[in-house]
C-alpha cells in the first residue's frame, strides 16, 4: 500500500495548497445583503454618493421594487445610521381608487409611480406648482420645461432598481413613467420604455405602443381572445377582471385606469388609520391572574415580585423548623 501511494504521488507530482492559514486569517466577510444577494453596492455607493460641495444635502432616490404581490415605489435618502424614506406608495393602495386586479403589471407600476409623485408634492406644497402631465399620451414628459424663475425647482430624484435587470419594458419603468408624469424629475431616457427599437443605427421610439402598456390595452386584447378561445379558461384567469370592471362601471380596462388616474390627481393622501378601542381587562384575583372575558374566565400566571419570593421563603422555614 505504501509503495502504492509514492507511485500516485511521484505521478502528481508537486500539488500547491491554494488556501492557506493566512488566507483565512485574513480573510472578510461581506456584507449580509451582498451574501444575501440583495443589494448591489457598487450601484448603490454611486447612487447615494452626494457631491462635496453640498455638504449634508440629502440625495433623493425613486426606488421602485416588484413583489409577486405588489409594486413599491418610495422616494428614500441614505443616512450613515441608515435610509431614511420620505414618501412611500404600493399598488395595494390602488383598491381605494377602483382598482382590484392586476396589481403587478405594468399599468399598475404607472400607477403607483403617479400616486406617490402626487403624494411627495402634496406633502412639500408643490402640487399646484407641478401638476405633471396634462394628457397621458406616452410622449417623453420633462417637468423642467414648465419650471418659472421665481418658483421652487422640481423635486429630483434618480432612479434606484436594486438587482432587477433594467431591460426594455421593465416594470420599474413603469414607475418611473408614472413618477415623470405626476411631476417629479427624474434623469431618464426613452430607450428603456416599451416601444423603443434599435435597429442598426436607426432607433425609433412609439409614444402610441408605450400608451397602450399604460392603459392596459394588451390586458384587453388579450381578455377578448381568451374569451372566444375558451370560457372556461377566461374565467380561470379572468374572473377577479370582469369582477373589478363591472364594480367599476367600466367596460375596458382603459377606461377603468383613466377613473383610477383621475382619483389619484383628486386625492393622492393616505388615509389615516383609526385607532382600534382596547377593552380593558378584568381580574377576579388581587393578584390579578384570573381574567374575566365574555367567553369565560381564565388563568395567566405572573411572575412572583421579590416581596412575594421573600415571603414564600421565609414560609418554608418555618414549617421545616415547626416539623
Amino acid at each position: 500500500q505504501i509503495s502504492q501511494f509514492i507511485d500516485l504521488s511521484r505521478k502528481m507530482g508537486f500539488v500547491k495548497v491554494q488556501k492557506t492559514k493566512a488566507y483565512f486569517k485574513r480573510y472578510q466577510t461581506k456584507f449580509r445583503r451582498r451574501r444575501e444577494g440583495k443589494t448591489d453596492y457598487y450601484a448603490r455607493k454611486n447612487l447615494i454618493m452626494q457631491d462635496r460641495d453640498k455638504y449634508n444635502t440629502a440625495k433623493y432616490r425613486l426606488v421602485a421594487r416588484i413583489t409577486n404581490s405588489r409594486v413599491i415605489c418610495q422616494i428614500a435618502y441614505a443616512t450613515i445610521s441608515g435610509d431614511r424614506v420620505l414618501a412611500q406608495a404600493n399598488s395595494t393602495e390602488l383598491r381605494r381608487f377602483g382598482l382590484e386586479a392586476g396589481l403587478t403589471n405594468y399599468a399598475a407600476a404607472y400607477a403607483t409611480g403617479l400616486l406617490l409623485a402626487r403624494r411627495l408634492l402634496k406633502q412639500l406644497g408643490m402640487d399646484t406648482i407641478y401638476a405633471g402631465a396634462k394628457e397621458i399620451n406616452g410622449e417623453d414628459y420633462d417637468v423642467t420645461q414648465e419650471q418659472k424663475e421665481d418658483q421652487r425647482r422640481p423635486f429630483k430624484a434618480v432612479l434606484d432598481v436594486g438587482i432587477r435587470r433594467t431591460t426594455t419594458g421593465c416594470r420599474v419603468f413603469g414607475c418611473l413613467k408614472g413618477a415623470l408624469d405626476g411631476g417629479l424629475y427624474i434623469p431618464h431616457s426613452v430607450k428603456r420604455f416599451p416601444g423603443y427599437v434599435k435597429e442598426g443605427k436607426e432607433e425609433k421610439y412609439d409614444a402610441k405602443l408605450h400608451r397602450e402598456r399604460i392603459f392596459g390595452v394588451h390586458i384587453d386584447n388579450y381578455m377578448k381572445y381568451l374569451k372566444d378561445e375558451s370560457q372556461e379558461d377566461f374565467q380561470r384567469q379572468f374572473s377577479k377582471w370582469e369582477g373589478a370592471l363591472k364594480k367599476a362601471g367600466a367596460t375596458t380596462c382603459e377606461q377603468l385606469y383613466k377613473k383610477v388616474h383621475d382619483a389619484i390627481r383628486k386625492n393622492p393622501e393616505r388615509p389615516q388609520r383609526q385607532k382600534k378601542e382596547t377593552k380593558k381587562q378584568t381580574y377576579t384575583d388581587q393578584r390579578k391572574e384570573q381574567i374575566k372575558t365574555t367567553k369565560g374566565v381564565y388563568r395567566r400566571q405572573r411572575k412572583l415580585t421579590v416581596q412575594e419570593r421573600k415571603q414564600r421563603v421565609m414560609k418554608r422555614i418555618q414549617d421545616k423548623l415547626g416539623a
